[in-house]
């Protein structure tokens, strides 16, 4: 059975994004990788059968992809409130508007992959509070942001139990892996 993991960049003070909306350099080990991080990359892209994300970092990808090059040529399905009358062109992207309808189509189309909960706050917030994530990849980035998106702030008091399974360092990140705790 695949794995359902989330997979985010994070400062050390527990941002994905500054008070702009900006990643201020959280991405730099992806775009410019050590050899540790190149390997924790491919390993990532192989693995992944499916990817689930919210509307909006739906959109920042779509500005920033060019899609010859993306090697996400995954299905993503994209949770939104308002789901589009006419789907999108790309052939990859399905809209739903719950983290149910998208996890049990990930998890159709991805066979035995796993699948990604990539984008979003709220939506691995969401993910989180419901028990559906089995495993938490943090790309920790020895940075204080200062303020920003945090990723783990709304999570309404509920206690995550994790166990660590791998810890990678690398140049400008330390790639960091737990397995979540189910009772």
């Amino acid at each position: 059975m695949s794995t359902v993991f989330l997979d985010m960049a994070m400062s050390l003070d527990g941002f994905i994004s500054g008070p702009d909306g900006q990643d201020h350099g959280l991405h730099n080990w992806y775009f410019n990788p050590s050899e540790p991080s190149s390997q924790v990359i491919a390993e990532l892209i192989e693995s992944i059968g499916a990817m689930v994300m919210g509307r909006g970092v739906y959109g920042v990808s779509t500005e920033q992809s060019d899609h010859a090059d993306d090697p996400y040529q995954m299905p993503h399905f994209v949770i939104t409130h308002q789901v589009p009358e006419v789907q999108v062109k790309d052939a990859r992207v399905t809209f739903v508007n719950s983290i149910e309808h998208a996890l049990e189509q990930a998890q159709a189309v991805a066979g035995e992959k796993d699948v990604c909960i990539a984008g979003g706050a709220n939506v691995a917030q969401q993910f989180l509070q419901a028990g559906l994530i089995d495993e938490i990849r943090i790309h920790l980035v020895p940075v204080l942001l200062g303020g920003g998106l945090r990723l783990f702030d709304h999570l309404n008091g509920q206690r995550i139990d994790l166990q660590p399974s791998r810890v990678i360092e690398a140049t400008g990140v330390t790639h960091l892996r737990f397995r979540v705790r189910k009772s």
